[in-house]
């Protein structure tokens, strides 16, 4: 079973959840139906296949970047509890962090954003395989 076929399930419940116009929601079901026979669907197997391999690699580094890339971004998202405890106490020392870090985060380029979300959905695919396949607990 390719790694496609092993996700048409999940993702046909997920389209049942979200799409509420039920016609709508048919249209989603056919036409990933029609992609798991066409050559695109070829090409989306390849990269997930690369993906859950680097995910299973036995090399630390390579099997970790994901995880570790996430970590760091839960960190960034888990600052705002010490953040919102400042401003309790000293509003504008939390506004002067809160400009500095909106400065920062403004000025990293746009493909660093569309990297961290492609590689949260490629290690949270990869995961799902896993799960699906029965190798990951």
């Amino acid at each position: 079973m390719s790694i496609l076929e092993s996700l048409i399930g999940p993702i046909t419940s997920i389209l049942d959840k979200v799409i509420p116009d039920k016609a709508a929601r048919e249209r989603a079901k056919l036409e990933l139906l029609q992609l798991q026979n066409s050559q695109e669907l070829k090409t989306i197997e390849a990269r997930l296949s690369a993906i859950v391999t680097e995910a299973q690699s036995k090399d630390p580094w390579t099997s970790r970047a994901r995880p570790a890339f996430l970590y760091v971004m839960y960190s960034l998202i888990l600052f705002a509890i010490p953040m919102g405890v400042i401003s309790a106490f000293r509003p504008e020392t939390a506004d002067a962090i809160g400009r500095g870090m909106t400065s920062y985060l403004a000025a990293l380029p746009e493909p660093l954003y569309a990297l961290f979300g492609t590689g949260y959905l490629g290690y949270t695919v990869a995961r799902q395989w896993g799960k699906a396949k029965g190798t990951d607990r």
